[in-house]
């Protein structure tokens, strides 16, 4: 049996993007109340019932998610210019070690906008 998980983490944080002009609003230091989805597929193991631990999910999450919460994301290595794009890349990056099930990260930098990386 495959089967697809889901789990979802919010943080804040701020950032400015420094790709955009100055004039560009985004250029600003802002700040959002970021919520990710972590995507995990594959086959449930038999004995244990499922596809991976919630638990296990949430420690790979933590590593990230830890260095994400309530700081400025242009101070995170590999996230100088912090676009939904790069984040949604560096999360991927920062997980994918301990979740080799995982398929998809989605990104909501606002209620109405969401970035999806499935890698590369």
């Amino acid at each position: 049996m495959n089967v697809r998980l889901v789990r979802e983490y919010k943080f804040e944080a701020a950032h400015r993007l420094t790709s955009v002009s100055p004039e560009h609003r985004c250029g600003k230091l802002h700040g959002h109340s970021y919520r990710v989805e972590l995507t995990l597929e594959g086959p449930v193991d038999e004995k244990a019932g499922w596809l991976i631990d919630f638990g296990d999910v949430d420690t790979a999450w933590s590593r990230a998610g830890d260095r994400l919460d309530h700081g400025i994301l242009n101070d995170i290595p590999g996230l100088t210019n912090p676009t939904c794009e790069m984040l949604t890349r560096w999360i991927w990056e920062a997980v994918r070690p301990a979740l080799p099930q995982l398929r998809r990260v989605t990104v909501w930098e606002t209620a109405d906008a969401r970035c999806e990386y499935e890698g590369d």
